[in-house]
């Protein structure tokens, strides 16, 4: 029987946009994805993917097409629950959700319960419910309910979330999408890449290019106080920012690495098992992760991780 935890918006944000050679989101035991709320709720909008699950006879109707037992991430959403307890019992269990109109509190927390014994991975409920996600993300809030297998195949992710809705990881597509830009509020770039992108071109104050390859060859240590300084500056100002580079899994992610070690005083270790939680296929190559060692060693006066540790 597995456990019921609670998922922050980042998570499950995170999830949506995972990426292999496509979205994660074609995998058909990736994700299920479920919303507890009124049909009405439902038809207003919905997080993009989410089945409405129905309730008949006080006994939640899961999609027959789910097999629960297979699927890696099992989210279940209402309105706002922020808890893992049920805040209140509804007055009015045995009647369906078609007639139902108002918020029931703690729908998730039940309706999560009775799914535990059907997957192998914990059932994640997310805190806050619809109503904080479509708060933060409102660009992946929808009214489409069927998604064709083409469809999710044509899926553009958006750049991973590393500090809630301030630092973003992603790649050259994503930098180069104006909507991605708009939506996530971009005020500025570190382009780890060979690439020039078409944002903030020519203004020091907003683009931060360092131009390496991504071989075991490229030299990042001497950037990397540079990277480090630039971030702290725009998080001062307020400003959000996206750290990039070609597919997004190498180059960036070693800049990315050594801003949080530098930030939270913290080893590669630590910071590699974060980074990896939000960027599934992050894989920095054997130059860069050396280089972080060594980048480890100066910012905590002596090497901690040991290699064999992070793979």
């Amino acid at each position: 029987m597995a456990d019921l935890v609670l998922c922050e918006p980042i998570e499950l944000y995170n999830i949506l946009n995972q990426v292999t050679k496509l979205s994660r989101l074609t995998e058909p035991n990736y994700l299920c994805l479920l919303d507890v709320r009124s049909k009405r709720e439902y038809d207003e909008s919905h997080v993009i993917t989410a089945r409405r699950v129905k309730k008949k006879a006080n006994e939640y109707l899961i999609p027959e097409s789910v097999d629960l037992e297979c699927v890696k991430y099992c989210v279940v959403y209402d309105n706002n629950t922020s808890f893992l307890e049920i805040l209140r019992h509804s007055s009015d269990d045995d009647v369906s959700d078609e007639s139902r109109e108002g918020p029931v509190l703690g729908a998730a927390i039940k309706c999560g319960k009775a799914l535990t014994h059907l997957t192998r991975h914990p059932v994640r409920i997310l805190k806050g419910g619809y109503e904080r996600f479509s708060a933060m993300y409102h660009f992946f809030r929808t009214q489409k309910i069927i998604w064709m297998p083409q469809e999710l195949d044509a899926f553009q992710p958006y750049p991973v979330e590393i500090m809630p809705g301030k630092i973003y990881l992603g790649n050259f597509r994503q930098a180069c999408d104006p909507k991605i830009q708009k939506d996530l509020k971009i005020k500025a770039h570190v382009n780890v890449s060979m690439e020039t992108g078409p944002f903030f071109t020519g203004d020091a104050d907003k683009l931060l290019h360092i131009q390496i390859e991504d071989s075991p060859e490229a030299n990042i240590s001497p950037f990397l106080r540079h990277v480090c300084h630039f971030v702290e500056i725009h998080l001062e100002l307020g400003s959000v920012i996206l750290v990039f580079s070609t597919l997004g899994i190498s180059r960036s992610c070693a800049a990315i690495l050594a801003y949080l070690m530098h930030r939270n005083e913290q080893t590669l270790k630590r910071s590699w098992a974060y980074v990896k939680k939000c960027q599934n296929n992050m894989c920095p190559n054997q130059g860069l992760v050396t280089q972080l060692l060594e980048w480890e060693k100066i910012v905590l006066g002596d090497l901690v991780t040991d290699i064999k540790d992070l793979y």
